[in-house]
């Protein structure tokens, strides 16, 4: 892998176990890894709580520069996020670029957005992120205090901060408006989804879990064989955090089984920033309005319980917590058990989507939960309500219909929530 920066990693071990802790720095180091940086060194300092000017104490400050220069790293990484007084601190300490985990989180998404709403959410964070730390990064500049408070008395450091600030709130002002009429667009296409008959499935979990191998897997079902060779239905895959920033929505028909719409969005991670909840907020409330989750646990991961609940904590505060789930194990090639097989114990199952190990199990759990929300029940539909007969031909739930003189009369199977509004329809077999 071609690298484009060089890097010490920090982290600061406060209160976790040893096995959290180095456990956070090799995420770290895959965060770096999928930003194109490699890491050149790992330091590790122990204290009792964060030093409030410089986070890390000022021997260990010593030790990463002299480190850093030696080991030609142009950046060193924080595994925490940094204040700004922080920030600004420890770059004018170490003279190289200074990045917090944030911030390095801010990058991957940088670079991984691809729709205009991924790339205007990314911006909005990023602006947020960097307001407060303006004068962090002019610390190459001379200041001198104006008693007066007017610009021309300022340095020109502190000129170009007040500029850049003004800019910015600028420039969050215009993208919150481009967003909430891209917000107002998802909701128009999110009704659109929710008036279909199909039982909505979100793909939901860790990033790296590998939701978009399995939502690809899925997608085979599908297709023809001609299709599964073309690319442009399936969804981006590669061994690397938050590949996938964007939701993707797609319609899986099982050879057996009711069709599902399957969507796929952002992973999440552990202290994912505030900024990016907020500003992926619209995309990831998207999984509030499925019907059915299949969290992604990567079970050859030793610490996936941590992971587990980390889903489940972003899961709660976007308000999706309660929804019906089904765990699926992913990996399972990969798994430290050799014992381990691909099964299902009620609503867990152990897979490999990328060998395609238990797929045959994972649908049978969807289908088992798609008919726990759905009724047989008998309709007569007046010939004056086609339409409604055609949307329940159009999404497979009709088992027989037969014209009389009155109307169709329809034995479907629906889904409960909808029964109210057929009760009119409603006849006894």
């Amino acid at each position: 892998m071609n690298y484009d920066h060089r890097a010490v990693l920090v982290g600061l071990q406060i209160k976790q176990t040893d096995d959290e802790f180095y456990r956070a720095m090799d995420e770290l180091e895959l965060l770096a890894k999928t930003a194109s940086v490699e890491t050149v060194l790992k330091a590790v300092q122990r204290l009792d709580s964060p030093v409030r000017a410089t986070y890390i104490g000022s021997g260990k400050l010593t030790e990463i520069k002299a480190a850093a220069a030696d080991l030609d790293a142009d950046t060193v990484i924080f595994d925490q996020q940094l204040t700004p007084m922080q920030f600004k601190n420890l770059n004018e300490a170490l003279g190289v670029e200074v990045l917090d985990r944030t911030g390095l989180i801010l990058r991957i998404f940088s670079d991984q957005a691809r729709t205009r709403e991924a790339r205007l959410q990314v911006e909005h964070a990023n602006l947020q992120y960097v307001l407060p730390r303006l004068a962090g990064m002019w610390t190459h500049f001379g200041r001198q205090a104006g008693s007066s408070g007017s610009m021309s008395n300022r340095g020109v450091g502190e000129t170009q901060i007040e500029l850049d600030r003004r800019h910015i709130e600028r420039r969050m002002a215009e993208l919150e408006r481009e967003l909430k009429a891209i917000e107002r667009e998802r909701a128009t296409q999110r009704e659109r989804r929710l008036r279909s008959e199909l039982p909505k499935v979100a793909l939901v979990g860790y990033t790296n879990a590998g939701k978009s191998t399995l939502m690809n897997r899925l997608l085979e079902l599908s297709l023809s064989p001609s299709e599964v060779k073309r690319e442009e239905k399936k969804v981006h895959v590669k061994d690397a955090l938050f590949v996938t920033l964007d939701t993707t929505v797609r319609k899986i028909e099982p050879p057996s089984g009711h069709p599902f719409l399957l969507s796929d969005t952002v992973g999440f991670i552990n202290e994912l920033p505030a900024s990016l909840v907020k500003a992926f907020r619209s995309t990831l409330e998207e999984v509030k309005y499925a019907d059915i989750l299949l969290q992604v646990v990567d079970i050859s991961d030793p610490m996936h319980d941590v992971c587990e609940k980390v889903t489940e904590d972003t899961l709660r505060e976007i308000g999706a917590a309660a929804l019906p789930m089904i765990i699926v194990c992913n990996k399972l090639d990969k798994a430290e058990d050799p014992g381990l097989t691909a099964k299902r114990v009620r609503n867990k199952v152990y897979i490999s989507a990328d060998k395609n190990e238990g797929i045959d199990l994972l649908l049978e759990a969807i289908e088992d939960e798609i008919a726990n929300m759905r009724k047989e029940c008998a309709l007569l539909l007046p010939y004056d309500k086609g339409s409604l007969l055609h949307r329940l031909q159009e999404n497979g739930d009709v088992v027989s219909s037969e014209y009389r003189p009155d109307g169709v009369l329809v034995k479907a199977v629906v889904r409960k929530e909808y029964i109210k509004y057929l009760k009119s329809f409603m006849v006894e077999e």
